[in-house]
């Protein structure tokens, strides 16, 4: 399926980076990452390895000790409307409609008249598949259909970088599989440049085009696997081609090197 980007892709650089918390404890020292307009990448490694930090730092959530962190060529800064984060949870308020839920970040940006906000907001809900869903509270929604609205949240806002820290971790594995599916398919319909966070080594190789490994902190960077599996891709028939297997079983090792050698 050939790429149809609603909006301009970011190009992501890391450039020497290094950073620590508070109490000296290094996470990074001299990681350097760059990512190409349009990439899906996904970002593997043991616990403690620093995963959620390096989207932090790209988010612009904590800045770098040394070195920088660039998207499309400039300084990263929280309030990039470049920029889309999506969470681990969906963090709905429970006091609004699903569609006042997509709405909420439009109306804080303010980028947009309110019937432009309602109409965005209704179209990226029926993009994620909840059309019809528009007045229900999150209670009314199973886990998935929440994950589904943040997702869409996000999306309208229609960054040029996403950015994914576990976000279907909570879910069962038949939602999961599902959402895994939805994501590529929003991917190759948006065509934001994408980095998902995952402890998940299938997942990971499912949806990616490149996979980062990271060793315990502060190794940094320990492997970067091309992703050679033909696209669309699909649950059913990926997960079961030789290649599929085999890039599985060489990240696993991989890892397993990283946390014996911590």
């Amino acid at each position: 399926m050939e790429k149809k980007s609603a909006v301009r892709p970011a190009a992501v650089a890391l450039d020497v980076v290094d950073f620590a918390w508070p109490d000296g404890q290094q996470v990074f020292a001299g990681l350097s990452l760059t990512v190409a307009p349009g990439e899906f990448v996904a970002i593997l490694g043991p616990s403690g390895c620093g995963k959620t930090t390096l989207l932090n730092l790209l988010s612009g959530f904590e800045q770098p000790d040394r070195g920088s962190v660039r998207i499309n060529d400039a300084a990263v800064r929280p309030d990039m409307p470049e920029l889309g984060y999506v969470f681990q949870s969906p963090q709905l308020f429970p006091w609004l409609s699903a569609l006042e839920n997509v709405r909420f970040g439009l109306r804080m940006a303010n980028r947009l008249p309110p019937a432009a906000q309602y109409a965005r907001a209704r179209d990226y809900l029926a993009l994620v598949g909840l059309a019809g869903a528009e007045a229900k509270l999150p209670h009314q929604l199973s886990g998935g259909m929440q994950q589904r609205v943040s997702l869409a949240r996000t999306l309208a806002l229609e960054p040029a970088l996403l950015l994914m820290d576990e976000p279907f971790a909570a879910l069962d594995a038949i939602t999961r599989n599902s959402m895994n599916e939805e994501t590529l398919r929003l991917w190759s319909a948006l065509g934001q440049t994408t980095l998902f966070i995952t402890h998940d080594i299938d997942e990971a190789v499912f949806l990616a085009d490149r996979v980062v490994v990271l060793g315990i902190a502060p190794a940094g960077i320990a492997r970067i696997a091309e992703i050679d599996l033909p696209r669309p891709r699909s649950m059913r028939t990926t997960r079961s081609l030789p290649r599929f297997i085999a890039c599985r079983n060489a990240l696993m090792e991989q890892i397993n090197l990283a946390v014996q050698a911590a």
